[in-house]
C-alpha cells in the first residue's frame, strides 16, 4: 500500500522517489499535477522524466518536503529562474539566508550605461511629476482662461469684436507647451527602450509600457484634434469638451511609472500579488456583506412609520453598506428606527471583522518581501564594493 502512495522522478538521469502526497503540498504548480496519462510518463519503469537540471530539482523538492526554498551555489542565477519557471514556482520564494547570493548575478550586471541609465531615469521622474503637476494645476480656476468666441474683423474703422464665453474656459496656453515637452521627452524614452530592448514582444505586452504608449497617445490626439477644429474654424460644445478632458484622465496612470524606480512601489505591488487570494477573499466576503446588510436595513427601515427613511431602495443601501463596513460613515444616509440602528451596527462590526482577517497575512507577506529585498540590497552594495 505505501508503493502505491509513492512516486519515482527521473530528472536529467536522476532517480527521486517521494510521496504522491509530498508533491500536493504546493498546488496549481507542475508537479502537483502528474498522471499517469502524460506523455513523460514511462509505465514500464513507472516513472516520470523530466530532461530538467537534477541539481536544481533537488532542492525543488525539499521545497516540497520542508516548505523552504533554498538556492544551489553550484548553478547560475538565470538557470536556476528558469528552472523555477518551468516548474511552476515563484522565486520569491527563496529563503532569505539565500537571496543575497540568489540575486548576485543581477547586481554584478553593471554595463558601462549604468550611470547613463540613471540619468535617464532621474530625468523620466522629473518629466512624470511635471506632467502630472499640470494635470492637476490646469483645472484649477485661477489657471484658466475664458473661450472668445464670434471673432468678427471690420474694414472700415478697423475694430476687432469678440464674445467672451465665461461659461467654457480652457486651460492656460503654457500648459500646452508643458506638456508638449513632456510627451516629447515620453515619445523619445518609449522609442530608445524599444530599441534597446532583448525581447520586443515582452517589451510590448509589459502593462506599463501600455499605459505609458496609451497616454501619450492621448496627448496627441488631442492635440490633432484641437489642430482640425481650429482649421475648419469649429468650436466644442462644454459637454463634448468634457468628455474629451475626461478620456485624458488615463495620463494620470503614469503614476505607474514610478514602480520601475522606486523600490517600495515594487515591494508593494509584490505584496499584493502574493495576497491575491486574501484579497479576493476579502473582496468576496464584503460584497457579500454589503448586499445582505443593504436588505436588511431597507426591510427594517419599513418595519415602523418612518416619514424620514433614506432607503427608498435597495441598491441606495448598497452604498450606505459600503460607507459603514469600510468603517467611512460619510452619514449622509442614517436609519432612523430602533431595528435598523441594530443593523446598522451589526454592519459596522461585520465590516471592521471582515477587513482585520486577511491584514495579518498580508502584513506577513510585506516583511518577507520587505527582507528579501534589503538582503539583496545588502549584497549589492557588497558586489559594488568588490567590484570598485
Amino acid at each position: 500500500m505505501d508503493g502505491e502512495n509513492r512516486i519515482i522522478l527521473n530528472v536529467g538521469g536522476i532517480r527521486f522517489e517521494t510521496y504522491k502526497a509530498t508533491l500536493k503540498k504546493i498546488p496549481a504548480t507542475r508537479l502537483s499535477r502528474l498522471t499517469e496519462a502524460l506523455a513523460n510518463f514511462d509505465p514500464v519503469l513507472n516513472e516520470f522524466f523530466f530532461d530538467r537540471h537534477p541539481g536544481v530539482f533537488a532542492q525543488i523538492l525539499n521545497y516540497y518536503r520542508t516548505g523552504k526554498l533554498h538556492y544551489p551555489t553550484n548553478v547560475c542565477g538565470p538557470l536556476f529562474e528558469e528552472e523555477l519557471e518551468f516548474w511552476g514556482l515563484d522565486s520569491n520564494q527563496v529563503e532569505p539566508c539565500c537571496w543575497m547570493t540568489y540575486t548576485k548575478h543581477r547586481d554584478t550586471q553593471v554595463t558601462q550605461g549604468h550611470s547613463a541609465a540613471k540619468i535617464v531615469a532621474v530625468i523620466s521622474v522629473f518629466f512624470i511629476v511635471i506632467s502630472i503637476l499640470s494635470f492637476c494645476l490646469k483645472t484649477h480656476p485661477n489657471m484658466r482662461v475664458p473661450v472668445i468666441d464670434n471673432v468678427t474683423v471690420t474694414g472700415v474703422n478697423n475694430t476687432v469684436h469678440w464674445t467672451l464665453d465665461k461659461n467654457r474656459t480652457n486651460p492656460h496656453k503654457a500648459f500646452f507647451f508643458v506638456e508638449l515637452a513632456c510627451n516629447m521627452w515620453f515619445t523619445f524614452e518609449i522609442i530608445i527602450r524599444f530599441i534597446v530592448s532583448p525581447n520586443k514582444l515582452d517589451f510590448i505586452k509589459s502593462p506599463v509600457n501600455i499605459i505609458d504608449f496609451i497616454a501619450t497617445l492621448s496627448f496627441y490626439t488631442d492635440m490633432l484634434t484641437d489642430f482640425l477644429l481650429n482649421k475648419f474654424n469649429k468650436n466644442l460644445t462644454n459637454t463634448n469638451a468634457d468628455i474629451l478632458e475626461f478620456f485624458s484622465i488615463i495620463r494620470i496612470l503614469r503614476l505607474f511609472k514610478l514602480t520601475r524606480h522606486s523600490p517600495g512601489l515594487k515591494i508593494l505591488i509584490h505584496t499584493f500579488k502574493a495576497s491575491a487570494k486574501e484579497l479576493t477573499l476579502l473582496v468576496f466576503f464584503l460584497i457579500l456583506g454589503i448586499v445582505i446588510f443593504a436588505s436588511l436595513v431597507y426591510y427594517a427601515e419599513r418595519l415602523q412609520a418612518n416619514p424620514y427613511n433614506d432607503f427608498k431602495s435597495i441598491p441606495e443601501g448598497l452604498w450606505w453598506a459600503i460607507v459603514t463596513m469600510t468603517t467611512v460613515g460619510y452619514g449622509d444616509m442614517v436609519p432612523k428606527t430602533y431595528v435598523g440602528m441594530l443593523v446598522g451596527a451589526l454592519c459596522a462590526i461585520a465590516g471592521v471583522l471582515t477587513i482585520s482577517l486577511p491584514v495579518p497575512v498580508i502584513v506577513s507577506n510585506f516583511s518577507n518581501v520587505y527582507s528579501h529585498t534589503q538582503v539583496g540590497a545588502a549584497g549589492s552594495v557588497m558586489v559594488m564594493r568588490n567590484v570598485g
